[in-house]
């Protein structure tokens, strides 16, 4: 794997493959399958037409590891930006925002606070549009800090957003100290390369995690983010819905935007409530690549979506 994750990483700085990828017809359309523009308007007019099939989103203004203040600024304002049209275009009840919080400065000197003063800032203008922001989730190495700008802003944001990786060891514990009234909770597998002292690497361990932590949170008050395209923890999740007396509204399904979306219209339709993560921006191309570098078996994910589209 690790000579396929180098090859990825390299391909993911290169411009001129870049290039390639968006101007060939063929991966060009490959491409805006997973990522719908570099614009705000591309992505909400993907956001409406979701809206329209019953299709709830959570949009990622794409960039990460900001190491320029300057440019977590940025970030910011174009966060600002696309909650200003959110609320233009009355979509605020329909889509609110996920920020990764390497991108509004996390990894600056004193990042915590950069971080935290950033986020209020892309929270007060979520709140003014209606709608809510969801903190990310990255690498371990940033476990506790993001959790701990969660804890502060959820003093004057208590509808902010939380996101756990099931293939830590330490989630389930997470998952039962975030299980409380009006907590907003994201539950994903994790995405990043990690080491064994702190994740699972058997995948039916990580999905053994996944359920027990699944668990911990519809046993809870909060309310159940399950982001996961697996049929099997799929059937799992609406098996527990029913033994904890969970009815459709009190958790929701997420998927990433492009992978099974026919999956995601039949959810809708029986009633549950699905929302996709819409990530948008001139970066891309370094997220797509990257993604599948940090953990080579989302490449199997992405290609048999190609081929399946289900």
């Amino acid at each position: 794997m690790r000579p396929v994750r180098e090859a990825l990483l390299l391909l993911s700085r290169s411009g001129a493959v870049k290039g390639l990828v968006s101007t060939l017809p063929i991966s060009s359309a490959i491409v805006r399958g997973y990522v719908p523009g570099e614009t705000v308007r591309e992505a909400l007019d993907v956001v409406a037409t979701l809206a329209a099939e019953g299709i709830d989103t959570t949009i990622d203004h794409l960039g990460e590891e900001t190491l320029d203040e300057a440019q977590a600024t940025a970030a910011v304002q174009a966060y600002r930006i696309l909650l200003d049209k959110i609320a233009d275009a009355g979509l605020g009840g329909r889509a609110e925002v996920s920020v990764k919080l390497t991108a509004i400065g996390l990894r600056l000197p004193d990042g915590e606070r950069i971080a935290l003063e950033n986020a209020r800032k892309i929270c007060r203008a979520a709140a003014g549009a209606g709608t809510t922001v969801t903190i990310d989730m990255e690498d371990h190495t940033t476990t506790d800090a993001t959790l701990a700008i969660v804890r502060a802003l959820r003093e004057d944001f208590p509808g902010t957003g939380a996101v756990l990786q099931a293939y830590l060891h330490r989630t389930e514990a997470d998952c039962r100290s975030l299980a409380y009234d009006g907590s907003r909770v994201r539950l994903c597998k994790g995405a990043y390369d990690e080491p064994a002292e702190v994740a699972f690497t058997d995948p039916g361990d990580v999905d053994r995690s996944y359920v027990r932590c699944l668990k911990a949170l519809f046993a809870g008050d909060g309310y159940p983010m399950v982001a996961t395209h697996d049929p099997r923890l799929i059937e799992i999740t609406a098996a527990l819905a029913s033994r904890y007396g969970r009815a459709p509204g009190t958790y929701e399904f997420q998927m990433l935007y492009g992978v099974r979306p026919a999956e995601q219209r039949r959810l809708a339709a029986a009633g549950e409530r699905v929302r996709v993560y819409l990530p948008y921006g001139a970066q891309w191309y370094g997220y797509l690549v990257r993604r599948l570098a940090e953990r080579p078996r989302n490449l199997s994910l992405f290609l048999t979506s190609l081929v399946s589209k289900k």
